[in-house]
């Protein structure tokens, strides 16, 4: 069963909603990226638990609402369902629940809550090919789009009783124009330069009893790749007007960053680890893993604005005595002045097991995580003593 609305994390969450509210309204767009990922806990005794994409896994799964600038910075996270489906039964089938498809459309609901929340933002509800739904579209519509949505397509659809199909009408459209960007290196693909075509279409999508949805579609097609390289192409479709090719290279940009929450989910499984907490029950798992989101949130931006502000204040994210710490657990003189953030979370990642040779890479989400570990004992240790006088 869905559990989303049945557990109170109020406790935990509201206070990092209410602090992601006044990041959000320093920008004059978020995009809030929505996945969902498994959380396998197999082999472990925890009461609640049911099957993943394979009968004989156990484990849960986490559908997570992420807020970013357009500049990729993490803002906080805006809300997560949190469910296990039920085992089949001799029949084949599950037992009856609530549709899982539904987070979907009530994730698009609690982004146009935060919408209307801060009426001087424009919101933007970002999702992959699971989310292309007629239902999520017209959801959208019925409550006056208070957030715009920007979709993945997997569908085909017909527009017209003739059988015409949407993406065959917008790739008859002449291209707009081409854009380019580098494409980071992932796992099996080498990093290289991407040049696509972009063509646009405003199209009216049928829905039941005989309306129709208007919603702009661009496609975007990779030009010339790589020999032996499939073409890099989206499909993607979107509630506001797109009339030319800067406003289709903004979407198509918004899209790629979306890339983020699959950032925001290996953090949480790599350098968290939380598929090796130990709890005796879903109930008490999902009040752990509220409380690891915010910690991913943080590893994150940490992570990101370590490498896009190296030279920045360290106290812009770290508390004095968190970055005191660091320089106390590695047995060295605490600076007098405030030090670089680089230099801050490369200390802190030491701690993680980071060994900041000029051959590394920066931290990774792993050590820093470890590192934070270690630099909280120390805080509280500080804290103790001090309040012992």
């Amino acid at each position: 069963m869905l559990s989303h609305d049945k557990i109170d994390w109020s406790d935990i969450l509201e206070p990092h909603w209410a602090r992601t509210q006044e990041r959000m309204r320093a920008e004059s767009v978020v995009l809030c990226l929505q996945d969902t990922t498994e959380l396998d806990f197999n082999g472990q005794a925890i009461e609640g638990l049911g099957p993943l994409s394979y009968e004989a896994q156990r484990g849960m799964y986490l559908h997570a609402t992420l807020a970013i600038s357009p500049q990729r910075v993490p803002l906080g996270v805006l809300d997560a369902w949190m469910w296990a489906r039920g085992a089949k039964g001799e029949d084949g089938r599950r037992p009856p629940a609530l549709k899982e498809s539904v987070r979907w459309v009530e994730g698009y609901e609690r982004v146009a809550e935060q919408a209307q929340a801060l009426p001087g933002v424009r919101l933007v509800y970002v999702a992959d090919r699971e989310g292309d739904m007629l239902t999520l579209m017209a959801r959208a519509a019925t409550l006056g789009h208070p957030a715009d949505w920007l979709l993945r397509s997997q569908h085909d659809r017909k527009l017209n009783a003739e059988g015409e199909r949407l993406w065959t009408q917008v790739n008859q459209e002449a291209a707009c124009g081409d854009i380019a960007f580098d494409l980071p290196a992932r796992r099996g693909q080498k990093a290289r330069q991407v040049r696509q075509s972009v063509r646009i279409k405003r199209v009216e999508l049928p829905l039941a009893g005989g309306a129709t949805l208007e919603v702009s579609a661009v496609v975007a097609r990779e030009v010339d790749p790589p020999k032996g390289v499939k073409p890099l192409e989206w499909r993607l479709l979107a509630n506001r007007k797109v009339m030319d090719l800067e406003a289709a290279a903004e979407l198509i940009d918004w899209y790629r960053a979306r890339w983020e929450i699959e950032i925001f989910f290996h953090t949480l499984k790599t350098g968290c680890q939380v598929e090796s907490l130990q709890l005796s029950s879903m109930a008490r798992l999902e009040r752990a893993l509220a409380m690891y989101l915010v910690v991913s949130w943080r590893i994150g931006l940490l992570m990101r604005l370590g490498r896009a502000c190296p030279d920045g204040d360290a106290e812009r994210l770290l508390t004095r005595e968190e970055w005191q710490a660091a320089w106390i657990l590695a047995r060295k003189p605490v600076p007098k002045q405030v030090p670089s953030l680089r230099a801050a979370l490369h200390m802190i990642a030491r701690q993680g097991g980071f060994l900041g040779r000029k051959s590394d890479c920066e931290p990774g989400v792993k050590s820093l995580w470890l590192g934070l570990q270690q630099i909280a004992s120390c805080v509280a240790g500080m804290r103790f003593q001090q309040s012992c006088g």
